[in-house]
């Protein structure tokens, strides 16, 4: 499966998205490292970028709530599942690391759930950063904790 990747600026940072024909399978903060794809022959992969890139620059102007490019998740099947789930933490809602790991009916894998969410390729598209502690802290955040911040006020308004 080729992949195709797409630099996009925003106003809490630099982001880059990965697609191939399949659908989208990266969202990834400039400050992880990320492999560098020149090549962006495939008109279907580039489609998905371009509308990626379009749906999370309404969201983080507050127009979007939601996304529907499609997507070409990678991890295993365990990891899936918990970011399936995680697409089901509605707007402006946040839930725990615990909360999660039941929702996925695995109470007692509240770290491989945290692991998982921390693998989670697809941020703001797969909206990890609804997660929190129980203790009601943030928590971690593969974009550190000033945009998981940022992302939860956008979400309170």
């Amino acid at each position: 499966m080729n992949s195709y990747q797409l630099a996009v600026t925003s106003k809490i940072g630099s982001l880059y998205l990965i697609a191939s024909a399949e659908g989208l399978s990266g969202v990834y903060w400039d400050e992880q490292k990320v492999p560098y794809l020149k090549d962006q022959s495939d008109p279907i992969a580039a489609g998905h970028l371009m509308e990626a890139a379009e749906q999370i620059q309404a969201y983080l102007n507050g127009e979007r709530k939601d996304f529907d490019v499609p997507l070409a998740m990678q991890g295993t099947s365990f990891q899936k599942e918990v970011w399936n789930e995680l697409r089901r933490i509605p707007y402006g809602q946040t839930i725990s690391y615990r909360e999660l790991a039941h929702r996925v009916q695995r109470p007692k894998a509240c770290r491989a759930v945290g692991a998982a969410n921390g693998r989670n390729p697809l941020c703001l598209i797969i909206p990890c950063h609804r997660v929190i502690a129980s203790n009601a802290s943030l928590g971690g955040y593969s974009g550190g904790l000033d945009r998981k911040s940022w992302l939860l006020q956008l979400e309170a308004l």
